[in-house]
């Protein structure tokens, strides 16, 4: 019951930030269940380590306890105050940190997830479609900083084209791979996957 109750508190919240920022908070309504089972299903084998970045209301944050990863291995870094409130009162256990993703090395670092390994995954529900191009560049350059060899970042959009700059990608040595469209979603959303 408590847990519902946060739940549909956090939709308002949500939806009230959308308000005040939509170009901060790039979704109208919270991710649904499955746009993050598919992005479970881009973690690699056997993950235990993962980043999150842009917690929202938690329903990301929510899938990978289920899924297994458990408080100590999951970071999940919140730019806007509201909702860092509502994912601290959501999940007691998990390491939140208020922050601006570009900056998750020395987040990363400060709050001691670093010191106990690299991660797995740096799983994203940030809008990066509408952000520039330098911080596109600054926000995967830090999260790859933060990834084990072999590590993946998992983003989704909602838009219709890859959500990070090509030149961006080029820069950085990545590689992309369009992973599921999850029309389902509120909006339909797409899943891409960068790995360097």
């Amino acid at each position: 019951m408590k847990q519902r109750i946060l739940r549909r508190h956090g939709m308002w919240t949500f939806f009230r930030q959308w308000l005040k920022n939509p170009l901060r908070t790039a979704a109208l309504a919270p991710s649904g269940q499955e746009l993050a089972s598919a992005m479970l299903a881009e973690l690699p084998a056997g993950a235990r380590r993962v980043i999150e970045l842009g917690g929202g209301t938690g329903a990301l944050t929510r899938a990978l306890l289920s899924h297994g990863i458990n408080g100590g291995g999951l970071l999940v870094v919140e730019l806007n105050q509201a909702l860092h409130a509502h994912l601290h009162k959501r999940f007691p256990l998990v390491h939140i940190e208020l922050g601006d993703a570009r900056g998750l090395r020395e987040i990363a670092s400060r709050q001691g997830y670093l010191g106990r390994g690299q991660a797995d995954a740096v799983v994203s529900g940030l809008g990066l479609l509408t952000m520039p191009r330098e911080h596109q560049r600054d926000i995967l350059d830090a999260a790859f900083g933060c990834l084990r060899e072999g590590g993946r970042f998992i983003q989704f959009t909602y838009g219709p084209q890859a959500p990070v700059a090509a030149e961006v990608v080029e820069q950085l040595g990545l590689q992309v791979r369009r992973g599921a469209f999850v029309l389902r979603n509120v909006p339909p959303a797409t899943v891409y996957v960068y790995e360097r």
